[in-house]
Parts: structure tokens; C-alpha cells; sequence
């Protein structure tokens, strides 16, 4: 099956090719690499337009890497070697015209570029990452999956927050919980900012002590077959104060606006949109500092974007998140998060843990 779809992944990549008058495509991004052959500690696949696939690998990961890829030639590359200029050479033997590349970092570029005569090196990152966008079954199973575990690490989060205890120890027991279950780790740094500390949209976890009567944001996500799983609660031990629970009842409330825009056709932008309004009309515009989500997948952040300047559509397939913030520093900040599924009949959650403030 797996390697069925990854079959089709290429094809996929080799029409967009040709669409493009592309000859061949040049992967580096490991990330890249992991979607087109299922396999991981690569160096370089290259996808010519006809013929088989090179996937050059050094020896420390040569016979993993040989026993998990699909769909290619593995290709040992020696300690001493460069594959960019291993790569190069192959294609000027080829005399190609025409090729693309994901992202290169610039010795490589340079490194590829210098080694080519008469061949135009086009950066062409879209082509793969339009492919990632639109998720296929196993994907949205194994995103499921780390969905369902994300929301049990939540719910112990909830049931350990008390006073006193420290922001990272918290982390760790929701951690724990997502490993035990069958987590291959966190999907990015988890987040536990509390006080004032809340209003730092990346605000980490540290040894600060959680306190009554102050937000909480839980920010933390499971991996499960190298899939990713997104999720942010706000949460506070105790009765807020008036300013607190409009805050609260505000984010909620775009959360909710934006979450029934999410459909296929509608565009990214216009989503941003129908959040943004809700916190902009309760006075609180100037404190929304980032766009409403993001794609989730083998990366947390990937296509596509939901902000204010994208031009992109929704499509069928899409995992996103839903998560509109108000960060008021000096004083705390709100953020509530779900990772999203686009339908054809609109969208689905993927994330479902309690949204309730107040926890006691």
C-alpha cells in the first residue's frame, strides 16, 4: 500500500514537471525526501523525467536507509565525496536543460550551479509542497492517531495543574502520557506559559510555578508515522476577573467564526478574516500578532497558510490549524487551537480536549 501511494506521489511530481519543462528535480529537504520514498537520513533523491530515481545516502545510514526506501535506487555516497557534485556531473553527462530543486542551502547551490554548463537551475519548492498540502488516507490516519493522543495529554495536563507546580513538570507529564500511548515524541517544543508569561505566542516552559488565577496557555503536540498532531488550550485554576473571561469568551468566539468559514474554495485570507473581526470589534485588534494557522503534517508548519496576504484556496485534504490569540504583555495572553480537517462538506476537528476555562 505504502508503496503504492508513494508511486503515485511521484507521478504526481513528474506532471508537475512536465508542466513546468522541467528534465529533472533535485530534492534536499529531508522532510521532502521522507515523503516522495519513506525514507529518513538522506542526503539527495534525484527525480529525472524518465528513469530511476537516485537516492544518494553516506555510509552511516546506507543499509537503513536501503532496507526502508521505496520506489528508487539507493546510492552510496563515500565519506569523501560531495552528492551535490556527484548529482552534477550525472546531469551534464545527461546534457539536461532544464531542472528544479526544493531548497538548497547556498554551498550547494553553488556547488551545482558551478558544476553545469547550459543548464538552467530552477528553484521549484512549490511542486512538492503543493503535493504535501493535500493529505491521502494513511496520512490523515496517522494524523488522527496523533490527534487522539495529543488530546489525552491534555486531559492530563488537566487533571495534574495545581498550584505550584512548574511549568516544565507539566510539560513532562503530558509528554510522558502522549509516549506511553505510542507518541515517537512531540510534534515541536512543548509549550506551558503561564501569568504573564502567556502573552508570549512562542513562550516555551519553565520553572515558574503555575499560580490561581492566571492563564494558562498549553500549547503541545503528539508524532505518530512521522505525522503531527497541533493543539492549544487556555486554561486557569480559579474565577477570572470580568477583563480575563471577555478575553477568553472573544477567542473562543473567533475560534468558532473561522472554524465554520473553513471550506473548499474559500480562501485562506477570508478565513484570517472572519476571526480577525471578531477580535478586532471587541477592541482587542492590535493584540492578534500572528496569522490565524497553518498546515500540519510531517511538519508542524507547512502549506498552507491562513493569514491575512495569502492568496491560496482551501482544498479537499488540507489539515490546518485554527488558532486565533490575544497577547496583552505585561498581563497575559489567550490562545485556543485546533487542528482542522478540510472536507468536501466543510471541516472536521481533529482535536477535541476541553475548552472550558475554569478547570476548578
Amino acid at each position: 500500500m505504502v508503496g503504492i501511494l508513494l508511486t503515485s506521489r511521484i507521478k504526481a511530481l513528474r506532471d508537475s514537471m512536465s508542466k513546468n519543462q522541467l528534465d529533472g528535480y533535485l530534492v534536499s529537504n529531508e522532510t521532502n525526501i521522507l515523503y516522495l520514498t519513506d525514507a529518513v537520513g538522506t542526503s539527495a533523491l534525484w527525480i529525472p523525467s524518465e528513469g530511476e530515481n537516485l537516492l544518494y545516502v553516506y555510509p552511516v545510514n546506507y543499509e537503513s536507509v536501503k532496507a526502508s526506501a521505496k520506489n528508487c535506487q539507493v546510492t552510496l555516497v563515500k565519506r569523501s565525496e560531495d552528492p551535490y557534485r556527484k548529482l552534477a556531473e550525472q546531469i551534464q553527462q545527461a546534457k539536461l536543460k532544464r531542472i528544479g530543486f526544493d531548497n538548497l542551502h547556498a554551498a550547494s547551490y553553488l556547488t551545482v550551479r558551478k558544476s553545469l554548463k547550459g543548464t538552467r537551475v530552477k528553484p521549484s519548492g512549490k511542486l512538492v509542497q503543493d503535493l504535501r498540502a493535500v493529505k491521502d488516507p494513511p496520512e490523515l490516519a496517522a494524523m488522527n492517531k496523533a490527534a487522539e493522543m495529543t488530546d489525552e495529554g491534555v486531559k492530563t495536563a488537566l487533571n495534574m495543574m495545581k498550584p505550584g507546580i512548574r511549568e516544565y513538570e507539566l510539560a513532562a507529564e503530558m509528554e510522558y502520557c502522549m509516549r506511553k500511548l505510542g507518541s515517537e515524541g512531540t510534534a515541536f517544543d512543548t509549550i506551558v506559559a503561564s501569568g504573564a508569561r502567556s502573552a508570549f505566542p512562542h513562550g516555551g516552559c519553565t520553572d515558574r510555578k503555575i499560580r490561581e488565577g492566571e492563564f494558562i496557555v498549553i500549547d503541545v503536540g503528539a508524532k505518530f508515522g512521522n505525522y503531527r498532531s497541533d493543539i492549544t488550550r487556555t486554561y486557569m485554576i480559579g474565577k477570572p476577573t470580568p477583563k480575563q473571561k471577555k478575553m477568553y469568551e472573544v477567542v473562543k468566539e473567533a475560534q468558532q467564526r473561522a472554524f465554520e468559514k473553513i471550506k473548499v474554495g474559500v480562501r485562506n485570507s477570508e478565513v484570517d478574516a472572519a476571526a480577525r473581526k471578531v477580535i478586532e470589534k471587541a477592541g482587542f485588534g492590535q493584540y492578534f500578532v500572528h496569522g490565524l494557522g497553518h498546515g500540519v503534517g510531517l511538519e508542524v508548519h507547512e502549506a498552507p497558510t491562513l493569514n491575512a496576504e495569502s492568496r491560496e484556496r482551501l482544498k479537499a485534504g488540507n489539515v490546518v490549524t485554527d488558532e486565533p490569540g490575544i497577547y496583552i504583555v505585561g498581563y497575559g495572553g489567550v490562545r485556543i487551537e485546533d487542528t482542522v480537517l478540510v472536507e468536501k462538506g466543510g471541516a472536521q476537528k481533529m482535536t477535541m480536549a476541553p475548552y472550558d476555562l475554569t478547570i476548578r
